[in-house]
């Protein structure tokens, strides 16, 4: 998928409609900044408003992650291609989102680690040693949950027993037993307990 191409395209529907950085973005309800990286192919524009884009250039979602307008006899072929690029686009996206996951992880246990070192063989104040474990188990805390949050919704966990691939809820991640990315919990599906492995 060729963003840079999809920017022109972009910006060559909107002059052809008559608006203006400023006029679509209102009619869109974004920032001129939103259009400009679109233009420019710094990103694609997000799902909630690319069905809205579509229809203010009066272009098809296929013209659109193609980067110019086709023909109808191609468009299945062209969906189809597209549709793949965009899955390896979200695979790529989960990849660079776990690798997010173990950065953040790592981070706010070595802080709180760093931190509970220091209260036990330092010197200190009481208030600044109440300091240092309230920063510490905070960074913790909120470090645990945000890579949580990543794990559980970049790529599947797939059910060992009948293979569905689903992403499963914060709670259920959050309460089960794990083995790094491995988790025990109940499938969706078949409604079988099992290890669970993420996959992309």
């Amino acid at each position: 998928m060729d963003l840079r191409k999809i920017g022109k395209f972009i910006a060559s529907s909107r002059a052809e409609k008559g608006y203006t950085q400023e006029t679509l973005a209102e009619a869109l309800d974004l920032s001129n900044r939103s259009i400009s990286k679109w233009e420019r192919g710094v990103c694609l524009p997000d799902s909630a408003h690319m069905i809205r884009l579509c229809e203010l250039l009066n272009i098809s979602i296929n013209d659109l992650f193609n980067g110019e307008r086709i023909n109808m006899k191609d468009s299945k072929e062209i969906s189809e291609r597209q549709l793949l690029e965009l899955a390896k686009l979200k695979e790529e996206k989960d990849r660079q989102l776990l690798k997010l996951e173990w950065v953040v992880g790592y981070v706010s246990t070595v802080s709180f680690l760093v931190s509970m070192f220091v209260v036990a063989y330092v010197e200190m104040d009481t208030w600044v040693r109440v300091l240092l474990i309230a920063t510490g188990s905070v960074s913790f805390i909120v470090g645990g949950h945000h890579a949580l949050k990543i794990e559980q919704t970049a790529g599947y966990y797939k059910c060992e027993k009948c293979g569905n691939k689903y992403i499963p809820k914060y709670k259920s991640v959050f309460l089960a037993k794990h083995m790094g990315r491995t988790r025990k919990m109940t499938c969706p599906k078949c409604g079988e307990k099992s290890w669970q492995k993420k996959v992309l």
